[in-house]
């Protein structure tokens, strides 16, 4: 590959519309020349950065941005991130605002084994606090990514199974992986001790088995009910649902069935919004559901006379 000339440019931003979708950037980011080099795997080019100066924690910048290191990482380019650490970057630094997840994180929610294999033994962080915006722990993001392989490396480094969610968007390791549907990761996480009711954060969270009844997965569903998820429990207050409400809204007739046949509450509502099951399936247009929660309801009348909401 030919030399690259160094100048006062060099280090000039790097507009991250100019990035692949796969670094997740928006373009009111930029990323630097080191940062970008790192994502796109140039080993050589990293080098000669670093040898001429770049500082190996250039911050990462906007909504979305990333380290090197984290660039790196969330890429699978293992040399590279073998070269950062080496050259001192900080293993544990924080991402962009979104998210602020760290190499650590990202490297395990794509599923990268050898680069979360290699991060643990520069020293990173398994336990940390997710951030408060759709922050995740490693554990978590893994669950997340759906690879078995880095959630038991996870655990077995003493990541906690438990760890709680973001405030904001956040899911527990047992939560993330219901809502991907990853059946083996779910008994996993199950068998080293996940909790299936945890307390939910008030913005945009789900328990393990309103995660399951929104995808419409009954096995899923089934192995929750089995471990004790509390077919009642309340949703959050921002966007929240019950399960029944969550499968409802989705028009997921076989798991409304399901549910129902095990108490779900068909007159609990949900969240800010206040809605019923029966409500939201009408909304959404799924007939047949609201069908089934007619039939069902014990009490009908009363609740639409107390929120004042017509279903007909």
């Amino acid at each position: 590959m030919a030399q690259v000339p160094f100048s006062h440019h060099i280090y000039a931003p790097v507009q991250a519309h100019d990035l692949t979708e796969e670094g997740g950037c928006k373009s009111e980011n930029d990323w630097t020349s080191l940062q970008l080099a790192a994502f796109e795997g140039r080993l050589d080019l990293v080098t000669q950065l670093l040898q001429h100066g770049a500082d190996p924690d250039e911050p990462a910048r906007g909504w979305y941005g990333k380290t090197a290191l984290q660039a790196a990482s969330i890429a699978g380019r293992l040399p590279v991130v073998k070269k950062l650490l080496t050259s001192k970057a900080s293993v544990d630094a924080p991402g962009g605002n979104n998210g602020g997840r760290n190499a650590i994180t990202l490297a395990a929610g794509a599923g990268y084994l050898n680069v979360v294999r290699c991060l643990l033994t520069a020293g990173a962080v398994v336990n940390g606090a997710p951030h408060r915006y759709m922050g995740r722990t490693p554990i978590q993001a893994a669950a997340e990514g759906g690879n078995v392989r880095v959630v038991e490396l996870l655990l077995d480094a003493g990541a906690n199974v438990n760890a709680p969610p973001a405030h904001d968007s956040g899911r527990t390791a047992l939560q993330a992986a219901a809502e991907g549907q990853h059946m083996e990761i779910v008994e996993l996480l199950l068998v080293r001790g996940a909790l299936v009711e945890t307390p939910l954060e008030r913005y945009k969270g789900r328990t393990s088995l309103q995660a399951a009844a929104s995808v419409g997965n009954a096995d899923l569903v089934e192995r929750l009910l089995d471990a004790g998820a509390d077919v009642n429990a309340a949703g959050c207050h921002y966007n929240g649902c019950t399960a029944l409400y969550a499968a409802a809204e989705a028009g997921h007739l076989d798991i409304v069935r399901r549910l129902l046949n095990v108490g779900a509450d068909t007159d609990q509502t949900a969240g800010n919004k206040r809605l019923t099951p029966l409500q939201v399936a009408r909304h959404r247009g799924h007939d047949d559901v609201a069908e089934v929660l007619k039939t069902s309801r014990r009490d009908e009348q009363p609740l639409l006379e107390r929120y004042s909401v017509r279903t007909t």
